[in-house]
């Protein structure tokens, strides 16, 4: 399905990627911490709504 190469290149990418993505959030990590303060408060919120939606659907299908 693949080639030799396209796997080297695919895992090469991927750690590149990586080591980017790290440097760039230490580069902005302060500003982060100080725009998105109260953040997890939203992400609690959207993980009880999910939840509260797949009990009502559990409960109606039965």
């Amino acid at each position: 399905m693949f080639t030799p190469g396209q796997k080297i290149f695919a895992v090469l990418f991927v750690v590149a990627f990586i080591i980017i993505m790290v440097f760039s959030y230490r580069k902005d990590k302060s500003i982060h911490l100080k725009q998105y303060r109260g953040t997890i408060w939203v992400l609690i919120g959207f993980i009880v709504f999910m939840a509260i939606l797949l009990t009502i659907k559990f409960l109606i299908t039965q």
